[in-house]
């Protein structure tokens, strides 16, 4: 089975609404100013900004003092509005609605697996606010499903360089 991929681009759009989100709510930051700051490419990162401005999740100011800024509070955007606006569905099975997929045979019961991963996926993207990332307060259950890999990584043996991995409990 090929792996759920979060893209250069999901994950570069979703660090630029972090830095926007940790900005002071009345200035506009500089596209150049959060590139330097995610170590990005600024041509890359208009392009994503061009998106979230699309989407309604940034507004564009005009002017010296011009930049990006959140369109609503931190609080109100999730990662998964941010992945959507940057590339659609949040899991995507052979480019075809979950509706139109037909499975015969051994294979029927695959559909309710594809429904688990979206449902799966939602459930961790949807419950992550802007507001919550930049706080580093992540829901209790988004916590506890990190620890799991943790721990499974540590099982098999696999050292974890995970710097930010500032879980209750550890």
């Amino acid at each position: 089975m090929v792996p759920v991929r979060i893209s250069a681009k999901v994950d570069y759009a979703v660090r630029a609404m972090a830095e926007l989100a940790a900005a002071a709510p009345a200035e506009p930051v500089r596209a150049e100013d959060v590139a330097a700051a995610q170590d990005m490419s600024v041509a890359f990162l208009l392009a994503i900004l061009s998106d979230l401005r699309r989407a309604h999740l940034v507004r564009s100011h005009r002017g010296r003092l011009g930049g990006y800024s959140l369109a609503r509070p931190a609080a109100k955007i999730t990662i998964a509005d941010i992945a959507r606006a940057i590339e659609g569905p949040l899991a995507n099975i052979r480019d075809v609605s979950l509706r139109d997929l037909n499975y015969t045979g051994p294979a029927t019961a695959l559909i309710e697996v594809w429904m688990a991963v979206r449902t799966s996926l939602r459930g961790v993207l949807e419950a992550v606010t802007l507001a919550d990332l930049v706080a580093g307060r992540l829901p209790s259950e988004v916590n506890a499903m990190a620890r799991v890999y943790l721990d499974e990584e540590r099982r098999r043996g696999r050292a974890t360089p995970i710097r930010s991995a500032r879980l209750p409990g550890q």
